[in-house]
This record gives structure tokens, C-alpha cells and sequence, in this order.
């Protein structure tokens, strides 16, 4: 698989999401299943590993750790933390990405977000914390996730980001207003969550599903059957540019974004071996000028019903 840069991190341009090993999509697979998916990955080409010390309260973190343990070497890993009010924010960064590092087996992190920027933290302040991490060797790099165009700048110069993570798919274009040209202006990697739109674009989702439990698709307002519905003209879109390049349209929605910038990189979520020789194999499909622009104008005549928010996700605790 061909590489991209995270700043100065190269990593493949397909990564892996693994929170759906851990929660988030209904029934978890077998942890040797899981182990074996993610070893499958790198052998395959995949790189870049993502997780976070939320994703199960630290059991995903522990799942990717025995994963990647006898590879440590050859791939990147990124985590995550929430960071809390009510302690010393050095002290809590670093001990939190202490535990992260125990539960990962590993002495460092490529890649450490601020899972969200919390009301009251100043970005300049995590940056100048993260620029020490940086210094003692614990991480190679920091971002933020499903920030602003003007966080990104205020941290940047302060401690330059190598990434900045935020959902990304066909159905959620909201960052390409001034986030991801923000990113491109600085050199900041994007890497792009649920790229997939949590499998709808997969065409293998029907209205009439029924998701339980902590599965996201519960609350996720494009899972409704009425929105389900009323976005199956994108569907046919993606269908009929799968069948013209003998390819699915999960392969295609992932070319588009690959065609679209060269510095963002997906990360999707697979948890059975179909999707992920699916999803890495659209590494392979090239679009033309021609075929990306078709896609292009054909998007730009799609209304698309429904969304994915954090107060949504919210509601799984309910």
C-alpha cells in the first residue's frame, strides 16, 4: 500500500479505526478474532492503528497493545484522551498517557489527540504540554479531534500538529468549508473517521435494521428510516460508478476521498475479513480527473438527510 504523511509521520493510506472491537457497533467479536483481523491488516499493508483510552474504558487500547505488540516496530499507533477539570493538566496529560502506554505495552505513542477540545482548556496550553511529551520521547506527534479552523491555528503555533482527526465521508462534508484547507495550508495530516458513515455507504445497511445496546446506528439520526430513505439516491450514485470500475461502493467513496486530498487518510472500522480486504482494496482503484469530477458534480446535486452529532452518541448512556 502506498504512504502518506501525518506531518512528518508516514503511514499507510488506508489506517484501521479499531473502537468497534471494543464498543459502538452492537455485538463484539471474539478477542482472537479481533487480534487476528488487525495482524491480518498490517500483513495486507495497513500501517496506522487507531484507538483510544475511551474506546471500552481502556480495553481497546489493551486489544491493539497484545495486537501489535510482536510488530511494534513496523506501525503507528494513535490514542486518544478526554481530558478532565479539576487537576493539574500536565500532571493529568502525562499520567494519562502513562496508562495508555501500559495498556498499548508499548514506551511510546506516534500519535496522541486531545479526543475533543474542552470548554475552559486553552489549545495553547495542551500544545505546550504536548511539545514536552514530544521532547521526552513518549509521542512522536499530537492532534486534535473534530476541532475548529481557528483551535488548529491558536495550538499550531505553539507545538505544530501533526494531525488533525474529524469524521469525513460523502455524507459529512462539513469540514471542507475550513478545516481540512486549513490543514492543507499547514501541512496538518487529516485523518478521516467513520469515512464509511458507519457502514452506510457500505449499501449494506436496510431501514428496516434494528440496532440495540450501544450500537452508534441507534442514535444516529441517518440511521432513521425515514433518512434512510431519502438518501438512497447517493447510493445509487456510488452503485452505478462501482459497477463502471468493477468495484463496490464502499471501494469508491474511499477513492473519491484518496483522489480528493492527498494529505487526508481514512481510517475505517472492520470487524469481519470480507470488509477488510474490501476496504484496504481501495487503495488499488485509481479515478481519473474525469471520473472524480462525475462524482463530484453528481454529490453536488444530493441532499443529504441526517447526521452524526455528539450529543447524539450522548443519548447511547441514556
Amino acid at each position: 500500500m502506498k504512504t502518506r504523511k501525518l506531518r512528518n509521520i508516514e503511514v499507510s493510506e488506508i489506517g484501521y479505526g479499531c473502537m468497534g472491537f471494543s464498543h459502538g457497533y452492537g455485538a463484539l467479536p471474539p478477542k482472537k478474532d479481533a487480534i487476528r483481523l488487525i495482524r491480518m491488516a498490517h500483513e495486507v499493508g495497513c500501517s496506522h492503528f487507531d484507538t483510544a483510552e475511551g474506546y471500552g474504558a481502556g480495553a481497546n487500547e489493551e486489544l491493539v497493545g497484545e495486537a501489535l505488540a510482536p510488530i511494534r516496530s513496523q506501525v503507528t499507533i494513535a490514542t486518544k484522551l478526554h481530558i478532565d477539570s479539576g487537576e493539574n493538566l500536565e500532571q493529568q496529560i502525562e499520567r494519562r498517557l502513562d496508562a495508555s502506554l501500559k495498556r498499548l505495552r508499548t514506551d511510546y505513542v506516534d500519535l496522541y489527540y486531545q479526543h475533543r477540545n474542552e470548554a475552559g482548556v486553552p489549545p495553547e496550553e495542551v500544545a505546550r504540554i504536548m511539545g514536552k511529551l514530544i521532547q521526552k520521547g513518549k509521542i512522536r506527534g499530537w492532534g486534535q479531534s473534530m476541532t475548529t479552523a481557528e483551535e488548529i491555528r491558536r495550538a499550531n503555533a505553539v507545538t505544530p500538529l501533526s494531525a488533525v482527526q474529524s469524521e469525513y465521508s460523502m455524507m459529512e462534508r462539513v469540514f471542507e468549508k475550513d478545516v481540512i484547507p486549513t490543514c492543507g495550508e499547514l501541512g496538518i495530516g487529516f485523518v478521516a473517521f467513520s469515512p464509511m458513515a458507519s457502514g452506510f455507504l457500505s449499501g449494506k445497511c436496510r431501514k428496516t435494521d434494528v440496532y440495540t445496546g450501544d450500537d452508534v446506528r441507534r442514535v444516529i439520526t441517518r440511521f432513521a428510516p425515514e433518512n434512510m430513505e431519502a438518501n438512497q439516491p447517493l447510493l445509487r450514485m456510488l452503485q452505478g460508478f462501482a459497477a463502471q470500475k468493477h468495484a463496490s461502493p464502499a471501494q469508491i467513496s474511499l477513492a473519491w476521498m484518496l483522489h480528493k486530498y492527498r494529505f487526508v487518510v481514512p481510517i475505517p472500522g472492520m470487524r469481519k475479513e470480507t470488509r477488510l480486504k474490501e476496504n484496504f482494496g481501495a487503495a488499488e482503484i485509481s479515478l481519473s480527473e474525469k471520473e472524480f469530477m462525475e462524482i463530484e458534480k453528481a454529490l453536488s446535486n444530493i441532499t443529504i438527510h441526517g447526521n452524526r452529532t455528539d450529543e447524539d452518541i450522548a443519548k447511547l448512556r441514556e
